[in-house]
């Protein structure tokens, strides 16, 4: 699958690995701030990175100890009239200093693409219907902003 990453169409290989689904041992997974915070121990005896998939309904302050080290923030945006999303990236990167990826995936409109890159998303999970160039376009809707931007 392709994402949009660092304003770049590029090849996506990390995997989400939902709460009822095994772990495998090998290769970059993605999982949910709960299974996170009830088996974290056994992520670091496997090989590959584990990153974090973060609801809307999620508090940063569980994770705010283990961000230093992950690769990979994922925000799932359930719907794309929820703001709460925007919040959290800006909050990752701003007051938690967190300056690994963060990837949008999820409900998200191409409209919100520009908007989520200014308070810190540096990458875009893109569902079938979503055209990558599209995307890409996307990030320069805008050439001027009336307020502050993360990056």
């Amino acid at each position: 699958m392709q994402i949009i990453k660092d304003k770049k169409i590029t090849e996506d290989h990390w995997q989400f690995v939902a709460d009822d689904q095994d772990i495998p041992q090998t290769g970059d997974i993605t999982v949910s701030v709960s299974r996170w915070l009830n088996d974290k121990d056994s992520f670091a005896r496997r090989e590959g990175q584990t990153g974090l998939r973060i609801r809307s309904t999620d508090a940063l302050e569980d994770i705010a100890g283990d961000l230093a080290g992950m690769p990979l923030v994922e925000l799932d945006i359930a719907m794309f009239g929820d703001g709460r999303s925007f919040s959290q990236a800006w909050l990752l990167r701003n007051r938690y200093h967190y300056r690994g990826e963060i990837r949008a995936v999820g409900n998200y409109l191409i409209d919100q693409i520009f908007y989520l890159h200014r308070t810190g998303v540096d990458a875009f999970q893109l569902d079938e219907s979503r055209k990558p160039e599209d995307a890409l376009a996307a990030l320069n809707d805008f050439s001027v902003a009336y307020q502050p931007s993360v990056n």
